[in-house]
């Protein structure tokens, strides 16, 4: 293997020796460092070492003819100044290799919430709409707080507050599973310290009894047929949409009345008792044999996906185009309490985990409130307007 010093004049004329695959020129002034000439009359700087564990390892410099011999052993010589320090530049180059993309990550993130989620479609949605279009290409160690601050300042432009905090949550938790799979390149969270803004997202709509028979009357108009059911039942029940929409008739007991959730968004079942309202609407629902649904759409006998376009109709026409199918349940459990039904019952027919979830309706119920001035007025029972 020739020998000399790697100068500008020598490898001018570098060579390969002939029936050979490749030629190695060793630099005699800096060890480790050489140029790999092949036939075609191409070469390689290339940097050669021995690391800690006595591996023969080596790095790719840079192409000859494309970097100049000085650049070639500066690059050189700060590779050999890593080796003596106890590196390995070569592991350290192969590592960074090994780094995913955000959007590998973002793949192995959906697989594991598939794998345990009753609904993953919600991160799915979350990574799909917002999270890779921007980050998917980006490998992971290059992410850092200052940027994903600064990209989720912007979306508040455009989107509510519940979606860009949504949109936090979900990259947050990718990197927290990337922590704990110990994925190369990820050391720390950089979602995790990003400050969250506070802000108030409850909405509190609830149904006065005159909106509810407007409603009423328009949800029998629509040329949906199941539509006035399914509004009565998730008014009455205080159940949510997906539970009705997937309900079966072997779920409901008629002779006891009561509706039995096999499935519920806090993981746990439950049993919805039925008032004669309720139970007026289900002796009257449609049934076809062997369909097990209970509200199921008359064409396809299979649950609705979809009832939107139906919904958006009514609510216009009954004069409340804010109303949502989920405020349906916020008024049932504010009819209740204003009936004077204590919080931890409405909080059982509600699937509430805690009682912090059914205050809020005694807390927003207009009702409820205007009880509770009228009872400490006639307390006092003082007519203050006619005192002297």
């Amino acid at each position: 293997m020739p020998k000399a010093k790697l100068d500008h004049a020598y490898v001018l004329t570098a060579w390969c020796e002939p029936d050979a695959n490749r030629t190695i020129h060793w630099d005699t002034h800096l060890p480790g460092h050489t140029l790999e000439m092949r036939p075609n009359g191409t070469g390689t700087y290339i940097f050669r070492y021995t690391n800690q564990q006595g591996r023969q390892r080596q790095v790719r410099v840079g192409a000859w003819g494309l970097i100049t011999p000085e650049q070639a052993r500066k690059k050189a010589a700060k590779l050999r100044a890593e080796v003596e320090l106890g590196g390995d530049p070569a592991a350290k180059k192969q590592e960074v290799r090994g780094v995913p993309l955000y959007g590998t990550l973002a793949e192995q993130h959906l697989a594991f919430a598939k794998s345990y989620l009753r609904n993953p479609k919600n991160v799915e949605r979350v990574l799909d709409c917002h999270i890779l279009p921007r980050w998917a290409k980006t490998r992971v160690d290059e992410m850092n707080s200052r940027d994903i601050a600064i990209w989720l300042a912007s979306l508040r432009d455009r989107y509510a507050p519940a979606t860009v905090e949504k949109i936090r949550i979900t990259l947050n938790r990718s990197f927290e599973l990337a922590l704990k799979w110990e994925t190369p390149g990820v050391i720390k969270n950089p979602v995790r310290h990003i400050p969250r803004p506070k802000y108030n997202n409850a909405r509190e709509r609830y149904l006065t009894e005159q909106e509810a028979a407007r409603l009423q009357q328009a949800t029998a108009r629509s040329s949906n047929p199941q539509l006035k059911n399914i509004v009565g039942l998730l008014l009455l029940t205080g159940a949510r949409k997906t539970e009705l929409l997937q309900a079966k008739w072997e779920h409901v007991d008629i002779e006891r009345r009561s509706w039995h959730i096999p499935t519920s968004k806090t993981g746990k079942p439950r049993r919805v008792p039925l008032s004669q309202a309720a139970m007026d609407i289900l002796n009257g629902l449609p049934r076809w044999d062997k369909c097990p649904w209970l509200i199921p759409n008359p064409e396809t006998r299979l649950p609705y996906t979809d009832i939107k376009r139906a919904w958006d109709t009514a609510r216009d026409e009954a004069g409340l185009p804010a109303l949502r199918l989920h405020d349906l349940r916020h008024s049932a459990a504010s009819f209740m309490i204003e009936a004077g039904i204590d919080l931890y019952a409405v909080g059982r027919i509600l699937g509430h985990a805690d009682h912090q979830s059914t205050q809020r309706y005694a807390h927003c119920s207009p009702g409820l409130l205007m009880q509770a001035v009228e009872a400490g007025a006639a307390k006092i029972n003082l007519n203050w307007s006619s005192a002297p």
